[in-house]
């Protein structure tokens, strides 16, 4: 269940269940990758900021090798860091380089933010009070302009957003000439975010969902909406939220340097509307946002989803 093929809107389909490195550490992410494609995996997931490019691309050359699969049988994704919102195909360079790739199946602007390119850290600049050094002179438009640019180089076959919220997307969509192919976004029984994500399917962006589980420790995996389900279909409380966004028509990025869990996490379920209303009951008391970098900015991401 690991290839369903989920239509975006240039034609081309993106794999429903991604393979996620982001914190994957260095030393592990290479086997990880190379037995996700093993395992069946067709649609992996990375970023310039994750630091680890180098042993994603080794692992990625190592499945195929390993399957006999081409380059061309998988989706692979990665992210032009804030640092380079007015370097991003030099920063897609870096990131082609590092994974040893000719192209990407799709380049998205990680956070609509940029930091200071001349700062005092390559990925982080800070202030003198500690604070990120933002470049506010900088609109993500204009980086996202910067990106469609890069359609006719071939280095990449679609582009998208990360991390944007209606407010962001509103922002967006009248002043560019192409609609992202993609918005990836947190997103949970906890933060289902059905206002973004109704806007994105309105707007024909598909949603990927990270941080499908939550966080280490998150109540999800303990939740008795989670855990019933789960013993209902017998399958993981993992594999129920997993196959959550796969019902409401997502793709989601699930990550683990476990083999047993990497393969335990392709075990994709039918669930029911009724399933689904279940989990939405999850949320009704409030939501939890578990990735929200300091950046000193309001994102426009609703109290309530």
């Amino acid at each position: 269940m690991t290839d369903i093929p989920l239509k975006l809107n240039t034609g081309a389909t993106i794999p429903a269940l991604g393979f996620g490195t982001w914190q994957s550490p260095e030393g592990q992410v290479r086997a990880a990758v190379s037995h996700a494609i093993k395992s069946g995996y067709r649609h992996i997931d990375c970023a310039y900021v994750y630091g680890n490019e180098k042993e994603v691309g080794e692992g990625i050359k190592e499945g195929l090798a390993a399957t006999g699969l081409s380059r061309n049988n998988l989706f692979i994704t990665t992210k032009v860091w804030c640092t380079y919102h007015t370097r991003v195909e030099q920063n897609l360079d870096m990131s082609l380089g590092l994974l040893g790739l000719d192209y990407v199946d799709l380049y998205l602007l990680h956070w609509p933010i940029a930091m200071n390119p001349n700062g005092n850290h390559e990925k982080f600049p800070k202030l003198a009070d500690g604070s990120r050094d933002l470049l506010r002179s900088r609109s993500h438009v204009d980086t996202y302009k910067d990106m469609e640019k890069l359609l006719k180089t071939g280095k990449v076959k679609a582009i998208g957003v990360c991390n944007y919220s209606k407010r962001y997307l509103e922002e967006l969509l009248p002043k560019v000439d192409i609609v992202p192919a993609v918005n990836q976004i947190e997103n949970h029984p906890l933060l289902p975010q059905q206002e973004i994500v109704d806007y994105c399917q309105q707007k024909g962006i598909h949603v990927t969902a990270y941080s499908p589980l939550g966080s280490t420790g998150s109540p999800l995996m303990k939740d008795p909406h989670v855990v019933k389900l789960a013993e209902q279909k017998g399958t993981t409380p993992g594999c129920i939220l997993l196959s959550y966004h796969i019902a409401r028509g997502n793709s989601v990025l699930a990550k683990s340097v476990t083999p047993s869990r990497i393969d335990e996490n392709k075990h994709i379920v039918d669930l029911s509307s009724s399933d689904l209303a279940s989990l939405a009951e999850i949320s009704q008391k409030g939501v939890t946002r578990f990735v929200y970098p300091e950046f000193g900015v309001d994102f426009g991401f609703p109290d309530k989803s």
